[in-house]
């Protein structure tokens, strides 16, 4: 279908879909597999709450969390190198194979959307955050973007332009409002200065918090004037930065429970969910296996880690249903296609019964 059909038919299409219990639930992106179009029929078929354009990295160059960045950015081209994503003077096929593989996921979307009659009440789209991006790309002297701080104002203020076409293109297609995520799983070691540097022997110098901190609030202003609903910022490392993270003005974090160690996580851990949390931040909680466990788990052994969690922290209950999402773990590219399925299914089952909890919880 063409994007002018797509319009039109987002003018005409079915009513929005009614909230339900489950729909406080979603996934973190990648996929497995690389049929964009059956990946989006299963996530809207099952997280109709909230649908996502899926990641699928297997389809190579272009289609991983940089290189689908790399090429949203404006008036910055980025190809392939032996070493990795670099920055050259003019796009060629790595930048464009990149934007059309962005597109078709788009597509995609859509017409799972048109498929299911109804509009979701928001769908979310990922991109990698400003450091994990600069971490990520090569300047043409082979040093990472993130040695140059002017280059990493330059690639944040592309991103934010990027993201802005990318927020609407979503919107006008699906007529629904979007949730951007920005992942950022290298940050992390951009505050530690564990990069490398090109020779291997050497490492790039931490990046101050508070420097960190005032790039991310950027982007997620940025995310906002781009029209986007709600912003959330993901990072599924065992030790994210969460009171800088809190400190950004996002509507949400996104973290895997279990990494982090779940009601037995350090007290520092525990203080700053909690300050996140009473602040009003909603908590992403990635409770169910990302990749194919050895048995199939229990609903309630899956639910017992945030249920330990409200209980440590001295919130109701109820808190679960209201100001927290149920995830994976972190994406679904490791997991085969039936385990991601079921994955993404038993995070909506999770969510009803955090809403009504079963007899016993």
């Amino acid at each position: 279908m063409s994007e002018t059909t797509d319009a039109a038919a987002a003018d005409t299409a079915a009513e929005t879909r009614e909230p339900e219990p489950g729909d406080r639930a979603t996934g973190l992106g990648s996929w497995p597999g690389t049929d964009q179009r059956e990946a989006a029929r299963t996530v809207v078929g099952e997280v109709p709450g909230l649908p996502y354009v899926p990641e699928l990295p297997a389809r190579g160059v272009g289609a991983d969390v940089i290189g689908r960045a790399a090429g949203m950015l404006v008036d910055i081209a980025v190809e392939v190198w032996p070493s990795g994503y670099r920055v050259v003077r003019r796009p060629g096929g790595d930048h464009r194979r990149a934007q059309e593989l962005l597109a078709r996921d788009v597509d995609a979307l859509d017409e799972a959307l048109g498929e299911a009659g109804a509009t979701p009440p928001a769908v979310k789209c990922q991109v990698a955050g400003p450091w994990t991006l600069a971490a990520g790309v090569e300047l043409h002297s082979g040093h990472r973007v993130l040695t140059d701080r002017g280059a990493v104002a330059e690639f944040a203020a592309s991103l934010a332009e990027g993201l802005r076409e990318h927020v609407a293109r979503i919107a006008r297609r699906t007529g629904a409002p979007v949730v951007v995520q920005f992942d950022e799983p290298t940050l992390p070691a951009v505050l530690a200065g564990t990069l490398t540097t090109p020779s291997g022997y050497g490492t790039v110098g931490a990046v101050p918090g508070a420097e960190a901190r005032s790039l991310l609030a950027d982007a997620v202003a940025g995310a906002r004037a781009a029209g986007a609903a709600a912003v959330t910022l993901h990072c599924c490392h065992p030790t994210p930065p969460l009171a800088l993270l809190g400190a950004t003005g996002a509507d949400a974090l996104a973290v895997d429970l279990g990494a982090l160690g779940g009601a037995d996580a350090p007290g520092e851990v525990l203080d700053a969910l909690g300050e996140v949390w009473e602040a009003g931040t909603e908590l992403w909680l990635g409770i169910v296996p990302s990749t194919d466990p050895t048995s199939r788990p229990e609903l309630e052994g899956l639910a017992r880690p945030a249920l330990d969690l409200a209980d440590r922290l001295g919130f109701d209950r109820a808190r679960l249903a209201d100001r927290a999402v149920v995830t994976p773990a972190c994406g679904l590219a490791g997991a085969t296609p039936a385990w991601a399925r079921r994955a993404t299914a038993t995070t909506v089952e999770l969510a009803r019964a955090f809403a009504d909890p079963p007899e016993g919880w």
